[in-house]
């Protein structure tokens, strides 16, 4: 049986029919990574021992749960790579970051024990851009992820492990995180699906913040159906974070086949200047798709998204200079050598510990709340995410969701911008203004450009729609086999 040929639903169901156990469909998944992870590099920790015996677990409590009868949580066996800024229990947690090399983590986060307590098995931490800060997964200090499709390209960030390990089929799910795009634009680099949740409905607990009031943990899977499942399995109130809505989940697995031919409206913003032709043509593609399904889709627009990009560098580097000034050299992680006093001691530790990018963008945050221009930075932004709220709030006062894509290109090569700051943020033009609002948001493959790169479209739902992005996307995928296209059949991989 190929097991790497079927979903994450597929396998959860032949574990639950006993045609596979979990140790077997485990054992596959790290033949995988160890035959292909040196020319992609999505993995940061793999231990195999840890994962057999993480899956022997699963599989006893599996047969304990058939015997009796009873019915098997959506994903009971099903591995999942875990991205390296969420806590596992006694697994190195790293943020890809000099800082935190040797940081071992003594519990789990939230989110990681749902995962558990729906029996999952975690496969391993997943390469990303250190502290999250980036849109290539090259600011890894250990590693540069590739994309599956072209090993010259970038797989985005900063989730490029979690995506670039779907894509190549070294993992059925894999978790990421979501601050400004980091899992919209990673899945659409990487031809996958990703989900970018309501902020609060999954916990922030054992989430190592890069900004606080924007970071948000979903899931990546190659279809809707799979980010559906590990979505319920990850969701729900957590009283140890503060930001967790408490209030009654529907389930989006359930829910996957109920489509609701929803009012769709193209948002133009995204449509116009910098974003590539093929990908323009994608979005019309789609439109087309849906008609065909029978829902209307109008053109809308939101001027005040013009605001989210810099509104977004601005709080989220903000938060970052506060939620990092805690990485000293004293308590965990990196302790430079040789400091002559303690505040040697902070801006050594500090100066060698966090790479180029990390530090731009503490620096940038410190500047934009220091007196004198908090007003002029810090404030302006504030009051712009307020208009980006309101402006979305009045589009979803016309249509139910909205259609536009997920990046303005397709994967860029590595290297190509790694001189150019501007340049790499302007990646998340399609992403940022989502995180700013709160709202959940999904990318799909939704075509292929010229030279064989996966383009992902992008539909955004207002706060706790997130089964009905779901199910919108589920019927574009059963209408079409972009999802299911892998990168060796295109002749990636090179």
């Amino acid at each position: 049986m190929n097991i790497l040929g079927l979903s994450a639903i597929e396998i959860a169901e032949k574990i639950a029919a006993k045609e596979l156990t979990a140790v077997e469909v485990t054992r596959a998944y790290l033949d995988v990574i160890s035959q292909t992870d040196d020319a992609i590099n999505a993995w940061l920790y793999v231990d195999d021992a840890y994962a057999l015996n993480n899956a022997e677990k699963v599989q006893k409590e599996i047969d304990s749960l058939l015997s009796q009868g009873k019915k098997l949580p959506a994903l009971a066996g099903v591995p999942v790579g875990i991205k390296d800024n969420m806590c596992v229990n006694s697994v190195k947690t790293t943020c890809a970051s000099k800082i935190l090399y040797n940081f071992v983590p003594p519990y789990d986060a939230t989110a990681i024990k749902n995962a558990q307590k729906n029996l999952m098995v975690i496969l391993g931490k997943t390469n990303m851009d250190e502290f999250a800060m980036g849109s290539s997964t090259e600011h890894s200090a250990f590693k540069q992820t590739k994309n599956p499709w072209n090993t010259r390209c970038v797989p985005g960030g900063s989730s490029g492990g979690s995506a670039a390990a779907v894509a190549a089929l070294q993992a059925p799910l894999a978790l990421g995180s979501d601050t400004g795009g980091s899992i919209r634009q990673p899945a659409a680099f990487c031809g996958v699906t990703g989900l970018k949740p309501t902020y609060g409905t999954v916990s922030r607990y054992g989430l190592v913040a890069f900004a606080s009031s924007l970071d948000q943990i979903g899931p990546f899977a190659k279809d809707a159906a799979g980010c559906a499942a590990l979505f319920d399995a990850i969701k729900g109130h957590d009283e140890k974070d503060s930001t967790s809505y408490k209030m009654e989940y529907e389930s989006s697995y359930e829910e996957i086949d109920n489509f609701k031919k929803p009012t769709i409206g193209i948002l133009t913003e995204y449509m116009g200047e910098g974003v590539t032709n093929d990908i323009k043509q994608a979005v019309i593609d789609a439109k087309a798709k849906y008609e065909s399904l029978g829902c209307d889709v109008i053109e809308i627009s939101i001027p005040v998204l013009t605001l989210a990009l810099p509104a977004y560098y601005i709080l989220s580097s903000a938060e970052a200079s506060s939620n990092l000034s805690r990485f000293d050299g004293v308590r965990y992680g990196y302790r430079s050598e040789g400091a002559d006093d303690l505040q040697d001691l902070y801006i050594r530790s500090r100066s060698e510990g966090f790479g180029t990018e990390v530090k731009r963008r503490i620096m940038l945050g410190t500047f934009t709340l220091c007196s004198g221009y908090y007003d002029e930075y810090y404030n302006k932004a504030l009051k712009a995410r307020s208009l980006v709220v309101k402006g979305y709030e009045d589009a979803f006062s016309k249509v139910d969701i909205l259609l536009c894509p997920a990046t303005p290109t397709t994967a860029f090569k590595i290297g190509e911008k790694t001189d150019d700051a501007m340049s790499m943020y302007l990646a998340d033009l399609c992403t940022v203004s989502v995180n700013i609002a709160g709202l959940p948001a999904i990318s799909f493959p939704g075509g292929f450009d010229e030279s064989g790169l996966p383009i992902g479209l992008q539909l955004i739902g207002s706060k706790f729609s997130e089964s009905l992005l779901l199910s919108t996307v589920n019927a574009f995928q059963n209408e079409t086999n972009y999802h299911k296209a892998c990168p060796a059949e295109k002749g990636g991989a090179k």
